[in-house]
């Protein structure tokens, strides 16, 4: 599997995996940790 990081701006912060989205800040309010944005990632 291929990482791609995306430069975003107003504060946007999501993980898409597969083309669908599974982490959103901005419908959250928080960043992931670490352990759990791994986890939301296929290895």
């Amino acid at each position: 599997m291929d990482a791609t990081l995306i430069r975003g701006s107003g504060g946007e912060f999501e993980i898409v995996v597969d083309g669908r989205l599974v982490f959103s800040k901005k419908q959250l309010g928080r960043f992931p940790e670490t352990q759990e944005a791994l986890e939301l990632i296929p290895s």
